[in-house]
C-alpha cells in the first residue's frame, strides 16, 4: 500500500496516521511519502516505526518511507507494479491527478482520495430565531480550530434574510473581531490562504464584514480570521465560491426564503460534511432539505458544527466525488480498514485446510459471525 502524508496533520494523517495503521491492521506492507512541508517530523515517526517493526520481528519491508519534494516520486509510487492501493489526503487538483494514474493503470488499483470541501452550514429560521448568538459563537469557533486547517471547516453557512438572520450576522461579526491572529502550519498553506482571501474579496458582491485585528499579526505566517457576507444570488455568476479556501474564513450567504436554500442545495456539489441547525419544527417542514444534503455528503450533522472527530465505529469521514473518490469507504475511525482488505470465499474446502481465522474450532478464539450471527470467541 501507498500513503500519502497530508499537509494539515504532520502526526494524525502522516507516517503513522489512520492510513498507516488501517493498512498495517490488514495486514498489508506500506510505502509512505512524506510530505515536503515536515519532512523532519516524517523522519522521525518513521524511524520509531521501522524500530517497533525491528521489535517485533515483523519482516524487513513492512514499512518504508520516501522523501521528496516533486510529483515524480508520487506518480513512481502509483504506477509501480507493486502498489495494490493507495490513500491520500489532500487538494482537488492533486489528488484527482494521481486518481487519473492508478485507474489509467494497465490492472487499476484502488485510490481512496479525500480531497477536502466547504462544508456548508445551513441555518433554518426557527433556530435562527431561538439561538442566532449561540449559532454564531459555534459557527466561529469551529472555523478557527486549528487555525481552519481542518478539511471540515465551514467555509459556507446559508441563513435567510430578516432581523433574525441580521442578528445572527451581527453576533458572528462581533465574534469575529476578536480572534486574534494565529500562525499556520507553513508557508504554503498561508499563502494560499491569502491567495484565497485576495480572490474572494475581489468578486463583485462580496463583502467583508469583520476580521481578526491587524495588529495582532506579529509573524508572517499568522492568518487572520474573516467573515464574509453576500446575498445568495452571487452564487449564479460565481459558483466558484462554494469551493474551498484552507484557512480560517468563510462566507454567510443570506437567502430571502428556505425554498431559496433548498435551491442552492440541489444545485451545490458534494462535500465532506454539512450541517443543519433547525428546531423540530423546522425540519419537519422543510424535510427536503434533508433528503438532498444526504445525496451530498458523507456526514449530516444536526445543530452541532463539522470539526472534530471521533475515531469510532459510526463515523464516516468520506462522500461522494470531489470530497473523495470513493463514497463508500471513511478514512478515519475503526471501519477504516476495509480499504484495505479484500473479500474471498472458500467454497467446499476441507475444514483443516482452510484459514485459521474460518475453522470450525475457532483456534485464535476470535468473535465471528456464523451464519449472519454473532458468536463470542474467547
Amino acid at each position: 500500500m501507498v500513503v500519502f502524508g497530508a499537509s494539515n496533520f504532520p502526526l494524525a494523517i502522516s507516517v503513522a496516521g489512520t492510513d498507516t495503521i488501517s493498512a498495517f491492521a490488514a495486514r498489508c506492507p506500506v510505502v509512505v511519502k512524506a510530505h515536503p512541508a515536515h519532512p523532519g517530523t516524517c523522519e522521525l515517526v518513521a524511524q520509531i516505526i521501522a524500530q517497533s517493526a525491528a521489535k517485533w520481528h515483523l519482516p524487513a519491508g513492512v514499512f518504508s518511507l520516501l522523501q521528496g519534494a516533486d510529483n515524480s516520486l508520487g506518480t513512481a509510487l502509483v504506477v509501480h507494479p507493486q502498489t495494490s492501493a493507495v490513500a491520500f489526503t489532500g487538494s482537488l487538483r492533486g489528488g484527482r491527478a494521481l486518481f487519473d494514474l492508478a485507474v489509467s493503470r494497465p490492472r487499476p488499483i484502488p485510490f481512496y482520495g479525500e480531497m477536502g470541501s466547504a462544508n456548508p452550514v445551513f441555518v433554518l429560521p426557527g433556530a435562527a430565531k431561538q439561538q442566532a448568538e449561540a449559532i454564531a459563537r459555534g459557527y466561529v469557533q469551529s472555523i478557527n480550530m486549528g487555525v481552519g486547517q481542518y478539511c471540515t471547516n465551514p467555509g459556507l453557512l446559508f441563513v435567510t434574510s430578516g432581523a433574525d438572520g441580521d442578528r445572527f450576522i451581527a453576533a458572528t461579526t462581533e465574534c469575529v473581531s476578536q480572534v486574534l491572529p494565529a500562525t499556520m502550519l507553513h508557508s504554503v498553506i498561508h499563502s494560499s490562504y491569502v491567495t484565497g482571501l485576495n480572490r474572494i474579496a475581489q468578486t463583485p458582491g462580496i463583502k467583508v464584514v469583520a476580521q481578526s485585528p491587524a495588529d495582532g499579526i506579529v509573524d508572517s505566517l499568522q492568518a487572520a480570521c474573516t467573515l464574509f457576507t453576500a446575498s445568495v444570488d452571487v452564487l449564479d455568476e460565481h459558483p466558484e465560491l462554494t469551493e474551498e479556501v484552507f484557512g480560517p474564513e468563510s462566507i454567510v450567504f443570506c437567502c430571502q426564503s428556505v425554498d431559496q436554500m433548498i435551491g442552492i442545495a440541489r444545485k451545490m456539489d458534494c462535500h465532506l460534511t454539512a450541517t443543519i441547525h433547525g428546531t423540530e419544527q423546522d425540519l419537519l417542514e422543510h424535510a427536503e432539505l434533508v433528503r438532498i444534503l444526504q445525496r451530498k455528503v458523507g456526514r449530516l450533522v444536526f445543530n452541532g458544527f463539522p470539526t472534530g472527530l471521533e475515531p469510532c465505529h459510526a463515523l464516516h469521514h468520506g462522500g461522494p466525488y470531489p470530497a473523495a473518490t470513493h463514497s463508500y469507504f471513511t478514512s478515519v475511525g475503526q471501519q477504516a480498514i476495509y480499504r484495505f482488505t479484500r473479500p474471498i470465499c472458500f467454497q467446499g474446502v476441507p475444514d483443516a485446510a482452510l484459514p485459521d481465522e474460518i475453522q470450525e474450532r475457532n483456534p485464535l478464539g476470535i468473535d465471528r459471525l456464523v451464519d449472519g450471527k454473532l458468536i463470542p470467541g474467547r
